[in-house]
């Protein structure tokens, strides 16, 4: 239930045996969602966070005028809403873009790991940390990077991000993303999507198709999007 989770942590730090068992005791149940469904919405109170042990989900914020930004994706391994913990509800929604499978963690089971397991709770704080790292890259991209260097951006993370729980290759990885997704995610329109993954394909970089990204210059998608993974902290540093 949580492996993809713990390949996620070990991948940054050393987590114990006693620490594994702790958080595998914290999960109270396991859910099945269908794609699209909005799970969690904003000033909802919470009592519970929920990791994603496969599938695909985002945040998002909704205008009046019915546009929506994404504000990050969540990959298999990811706590979703890990900040609940502490605000007890959300700013924004969470929804399902593909069909998912979670486990809920209850907060009063997330206080006892805080209490008994320090160093597991400050692992645990890291990935909040992680999360707040991507939002501001995410931020340069929305505010500076064009069209075609946004997509890049986003390509080059996800390939990061699904290589460390083992869901992506060298040469891509499955994404069941529609162009309407990646707009909505990128803030341009699903027209100008579609030109700019005409660009990075006419330039061999990659290929997008049949909900699979086809990566075939990596140093060259990275190029364009000015990718420097060091804002993920891939490095393994116990803590």
């Amino acid at each position: 239930m949580i492996d993809t989770l713990l390949m996620k942590l070990r991948k940054r730090d050393e987590i114990g045996p006693d620490e594994e068992q702790a958080l595998r005791d914290a999960v109270s149940q396991a859910r099945d969602y269908p794609a699209d469904l909005t799970f969690i919405r904003r000033g909802e109170e919470l009592d519970h966070s929920t990791l994603l042990v496969s599938g695909l989900m985002c945040r998002y914020k909704d205008l009046r005028s019915g546009e929506r930004q994404v504000t990050e994706l969540h990959v298999a391994g990811d706590f979703a809403d890990l900040h609940s913990l502490t605000l007890k509800k959300l700013d924004h929604e969470l929804m399902t873009l593909t069909p998912c499978k979670v486990a809920i963690f209850p907060h009063d089971n997330l206080k006892r790991i805080t209490e008994e397991f320090p160093h597991l709770a400050r692992v645990l704080w890291f990935s909040t940390n992680l999360d707040a790292a991507i939002h501001r890259e995410w931020e340069v991209s929305l505010g500076r990077r064009d069209a075609v260097a946004r997509l890049a951006h986003l390509f080059c993370e996800l390939h990061t991000r699904l290589e460390i729980v083992g869901l992506a290759d060298r040469g891509g990885y499955d994404l069941a993303l529609t162009q309407t997704d990646l707009s909505e995610c990128t803030g341009i329109t699903p027209v100008h999507v579609n030109r700019s993954l005409r660009l990075l394909r006419e330039d061999r970089l990659v290929e997008f198709r049949e909900r699979r990204v086809i990566v075939l210059d990596r140093p060259g998608l990275e190029r364009i999007a000015e990718f420097d993974p060091a804002y993920l902290y891939l490095e393994r540093r116990p803590r």
